[in-house]
């Protein structure tokens, strides 16, 4: 199971210092990636749940650096760790310029990107960004299409329900062949029918561990009816808990718990890879590094 850790982009932890830190400890420790959400307001009247906890967006939340500005930073600052987004919430950029700052990372990094992308839950942002809340599944798909063909080589030319692209040379292209991994995240029967049919993995989440493997088996499932190979989808969990003093009932777990519990969730849910992220519990870099440190040494003990 590789390893990684949430980059301080949000919350408590958003100055340059923090995020050189933290990316070259985590490197020091041996972490394997980086990763960084993708969040763009906080609706004082808001039309939708959060989903999670008691439907309230986290006040952790309210502060929110760029995501991919966050992990180019990282990038200047390590050399091995791999650099992922779980998720960068698609519908939001156009395609084209996407795809064009997704490049320049995965070269400015020497071929370290992870594409993790999503829907995002908040019809407020995409009011803000004059997006269209409805067919965003629809979107996606559109969005993916196009990033493949602009990281595909040759002339790109697009015709499509909501992007057209002229016929135009798009250079140049990711240092990762064919193109950069592609992780899709989502709950619903759409969304994980639609990891099956086109991602490289599935971006899931801390959710009971029979909810979990059911729809990591629907996957696997769906995918081998496609006809792909079979371990050609892989999971990538984020866990982002609130950690607790002393253990909480199981039941709370991995929403809430001691260090030692969320450790232990992570290695019964068997990702292929599981990142944990402190920022609703940390408040200072250094209980962050201490915490980053723990938890690797627990991932890795037994």
């Amino acid at each position: 199971m590789r390893i990684g850790l949430n980059l301080p982009h949000y919350g408590a932890l958003t100055g340059p210092e923090d995020i050189t830190e933290v990316s070259r400890a985590a490197e020091d420790m041996g972490y394997d990636s980086l990763w960084t959400g993708d969040r763009l307001l906080s609706p004082v009247h808001p039309r939708d749940r959060y989903p999670g906890g008691n439907g309230e967006m986290p006040a952790e939340m309210n502060v929110y650096l760029d995501p991919l500005t966050a992990l180019s930073f990282a990038a200047a600052s390590t050399r091995r760790v791999r650099l992922g987004t779980s998720t960068l919430n698609a519908g939001w950029y156009p395609p084209v310029l996407l795809a064009r700052t997704l490049t320049t990372l995965d070269v400015l990094s020497a071929g370290r990107l992870d594409v993790g992308l999503g829907l995002g839950w908040s019809r407020d942002e995409y009011e803000a960004v004059n997006v269209p809340w409805e067919d965003r599944g629809g979107r996606l798909d559109e969005i993916l299409d196009l990033l493949e063909k602009i990281w595909g080589g040759g002339v790109v030319a697009h015709e499509g329900a909501r992007y057209r692209v002229p016929a135009s040379g798009i250079e140049p292209k990711p240092v990762q062949l064919p193109r950069p991994p592609v992780l899709l995240a989502g709950l619903q029967p759409a969304a994980l029918g639609r990891v099956a049919r086109r991602a490289d993995g599935w971006l899931a989440v801390g959710l009971p561990l029979p909810v979990l493997t059911a729809m990591w088996q629907k996957i696997q499932t769906q995918a081998e009816e496609y006809g792909r190979e079979p371990g050609a989808v892989r999971m990538v969990q984020r866990l982002n808990p609130r950690l607790t003093a002393g253990p909480v009932g199981d039941a709370q777990v991995p929403a809430r718990g001691t260090l030692e519990q969320i450790a232990e969730y992570a290695k019964r849910a068997a990702a292929d890879e599981v990142f944990i992220d402190l920022t609703l519990t940390v408040t200072g870099r250094a209980q962050m590094l201490d915490l980053a440190g723990r938890f690797l040494e627990l991932m890795r003990a037994g």
